[in-house]
């Protein structure tokens, strides 16, 4: 594989480990406190719903645009989803935001469901199964949405397919061992990984689909080819930098230092 298909698969694979650690904690949350069986019926459901859905969105994007339209489009949608994922990094780096916590949300989703009545012993727990549905289907959507733009603009397909089923896989089976939220997972250094670098490949593939304004309505070249890429994720990783410095918020210790200060 070349470095544009090796960047695709961490991409994909880093998206749907931090989407399914999100999704599973719900689960767990759900199945542990209120009705397995309403809980896993909700993921079964929402696995389906996401399966129409990526073939839907996929079959329309491939077939209803020109080459230089669709990296246009898709790039767009990875800038955007790039940049929301790099704006929450670095708000958590700078402290802004609080850090996202894991146990906490378990914690939060466990008393909601203690606090929605009594589990009926027969029938369906529609609690359990709408917010277990919910939880799967919004976090896989993002994840489809990863995989069908990365896998379409880069056309390869199988790598983004594969990459993802591989953290789904790796979140499944750990969570399965650990029988709670993974909260050891770094889950926002990842985030801020992945917004970097769909932050980087959308805006590559962006100016590539600029193209279709041109005569020839073809894609337009970058200089380097693929290694520009590189180039565009170090200069996202630079700004983000500078910006966290600019939004950091000072320590308890400096701000009273800083009052001691202005106050003699």
């Amino acid at each position: 594989m070349n470095a544009a298909a090796w960047g695709l698969g961490a991409a994909v694979l880093l998206a749907s480990i931090v989407e399914m650690v999100e999704a599973l904690t719900i689960v767990m949350a759900m199945g542990m406190t209120r009705s397995w069986r309403s809980t896993l019926m909700g993921v079964a459901a929402a696995l389906v719903a996401l399966t129409a859905f990526t073939a839907a969105a996929g079959y329309a994007l491939a077939t209803w645009l020109p080459e230089a339209a669709l990296q246009l489009a898709i790039g767009g949608l990875l800038l955007i989803f790039g940049l929301q994922w790099l704006r929450k990094a670095i708000l958590r780096s700078s402290g802004r935001k609080a850090m996202h916590d894991e146990d906490q949300i378990y914690a939060e989703e466990v008393a909601a469901a203690r606090n929605a009545g009594e589990v009926s012993a027969k029938g369906l727990d529609w609690f359990s199964f709408m917010i277990s549905f919910k939880g799967v289907f919004l976090e896989g959507v993002e994840v489809v949405f990863i995989v069908i733009t990365f896998g379409l603009s880069a056309g390869n397909l199988p790598v983004a397919i594969a990459a993802a089923v591989v953290g789904v896989l790796l979140v499944l089976v750990v969570g399965i061992a650990v029988r709670g939220p993974l909260s050891k997972v770094p889950e926002n250094t990842l985030k801020y990984g992945v917004g970097l670098l769909l932050a980087g490949f959308g805006t590559y593939w962006s100016v590539e689909g600029l193209g279709i304004f041109t005569a020839s309505r073809e894609s337009l070249e970058w200089p380097g080819a693929d290694l520009a890429i590189l180039v565009l994720i170090a200069a996202w990783y630079g700004l983000s930098r500078l910006m966290v410095r600019a939004l950091r918020r000072p320590s308890p210790a400096q701000a009273g230092a800083v009052s001691t200060t202005s106050g003699s």
